[in-house]
């Protein structure tokens, strides 16, 4: 499937196409309410096109637990960035 200006959409989406009335309202399909089951969406203006992006009645019960489980240890993060930074370093100056 194309948009109006050519470019291939992946096969995760499907297009559909609404009238914005006088007032500017949007109409979303029922399917994508019902799907989405919010009330409230986000509007993010990309220049020449927009995004449409549901917004959860509570977003921080939303994410709760979306990452959890065990992550790197502080102490090895803290040796990896050590290390980086003295990569840099020593790429900066030219190992002296």
């Amino acid at each position: 499937m194309h948009n109006a200006r050519g470019c291939a959409y992946d096969g995760w989406v499907i297009p559909t196409r609404v009238k914005v009335t006088r007032t500017g309202q949007v109409s979303l399909p029922a399917e994508l309410r019902h799907r989405w089951g919010v009330g409230t969406v986000l509007v993010i203006d990309r220049g020449d096109y927009a995004i449409v992006r549901p917004v959860p009645a509570d977003p921080v019960a939303t994410l709760r637990g979306a990452h959890a489980g065990p992550g790197p240890a502080s102490e090895r993060v803290r040796a990896d960035e050590r290390a980086a930074e003295e990569a840099r370093e020593s790429a900066r100056t030219g190992g002296q």
